[in-house]
């Protein structure tokens, strides 16, 4: 149990950095896999829910290249990674029949962390090794994306 929820909270993280990613990972999970087959969550294991996931977390690795893209720490940010942490986390916790709100509330902490940790992470990193931000943008989008990828591989 404990090991489900510690993946519930780090999904959550996942989303903090990159708020589309961990449910497009955990969509494709549970379509390739079915681990949501049987759950008040099987929506997500659908095709047509990978795929949107999966649009909409293109578009925003794309957008958080742009100069004019708010910090995820303002209020728009910060809600959706809280959201789509919940959410993610939610699932992992459905996956292996542990309690969705411990799942959901897990995920959305981690929402928060992964928000504040990757800002500051990204702006130290930035001014420390004097690289453009590009750089280390390109850095986190892998980190988010691997990170989502063992996370939910472990379903």
């Amino acid at each position: 149990m404990a090991g489900v929820l510690l993946f519930a909270f780090l999904i959550g993280v996942i989303a903090g950095l990159r708020s589309l990613t961990a449910p497009a990972a955990v969509a494709w999970a549970a379509y390739g896999r079915g681990i949501l087959t049987h759950t008040s969550f099987s929506f997500m294991g659908s095709l047509a829910a990978a795929i949107i996931f999966t649009v909409l977390a293109v578009v925003e690795l794309i957008t958080d290249l742009l100069p004019s893209t708010p910090s995820r720490l303002k209020p728009p940010g910060l809600i959706a990674r809280i959201v789509t942490g919940g959410l993610s986390g939610s699932c992992l916790a459905a996956a292996d029949a542990q309690s969705i709100a411990l799942g959901a509330a897990l995920g959305a902490v981690g929402g928060v962390v992964g928000a504040f940790v990757g800002y500051h992470a990204r702006r130290g990193l930035v001014q420390t090794l004097k690289v453009p931000d590009l750089a280390i943008a390109l850095f986190e989008d892998a980190v988010a994306i691997g990170g989502a990828i063992f996370i939910v591989s472990r379903f």
